[in-house]
């Protein structure tokens, strides 16, 4: 049995085949949304002063790192023969690949900052926040289930697995916290 060899990607052409990219669009979206969450529970501590902005700030740095992170891990699982100029430009395609993750994360950036104009309590920032990634979190599966060829019962099926997660992170924000 041969051990196959990664395939170099031909100059111009698109990293992932036409089949993958909605699976990709999808994994940033969910894990950006995800990440998000996570943040935004954790950075919300009870009897601790709300610093809106200042979680605003951390949530978009953590995400922008993170997708630096993944698509630098990408790129280098994955050895391409080539230039350097070439593997350059692959890096560059793999960090590129990663704005999902972090356009997955703006809908809680912007939250917390008309939280911060507004001045609104903390309690119900993250209780809307992680409400509103729940439903960000089906959407993602669902639409991006359909876009990828799934059939409308089986993409609604998707969606809630996604929003499942979500119900896990409210869960133990309330169980934590």
């Amino acid at each position: 049995m041969t051990e196959q060899q990664p395939q170099e990607t031909a100059p111009g052409a698109h990293p992932f085949p036409p089949s993958r990219r909605g699976v990709d669009w999808m994994f940033g979206g969910v894990y950006g949304t995800v990440l998000a969450s996570g943040l935004l529970a954790a950075l919300d501590q009870k009897g601790g002063d709300f610093t809106p902005y200042y979680d605003a700030s951390w949530v978009l740095v953590t995400a922008a790192t993170a997708g630096l992170a993944h698509g630098y891990a990408h790129h280098m699982a994955s050895h391409e023969e080539g230039s350097a100029g070439h593997r350059w430009r692959l890096l560059a395609v793999a960090l590129w690949n990663e704005w999902p993750l972090i356009v997955a994360a703006l809908p809680t950036v912007l939250l917390l900052i008309v939280s911060g104009i507004f001045d609104w309590d903390s309690y119900g920032v993250t209780a809307v926040g992680l409400g509103l990634n729940t439903a960000l979190l089906f959407a993602w599966g669902s639409v991006v289930a359909l876009r990828v060829g799934y059939r409308p019962g089986s993409a609604l099926l998707i969606g809630l697995a996604d929003a499942t997660i979500g119900l896990a992170i409210i869960v133990a924000n309330a169980l934590i916290k």
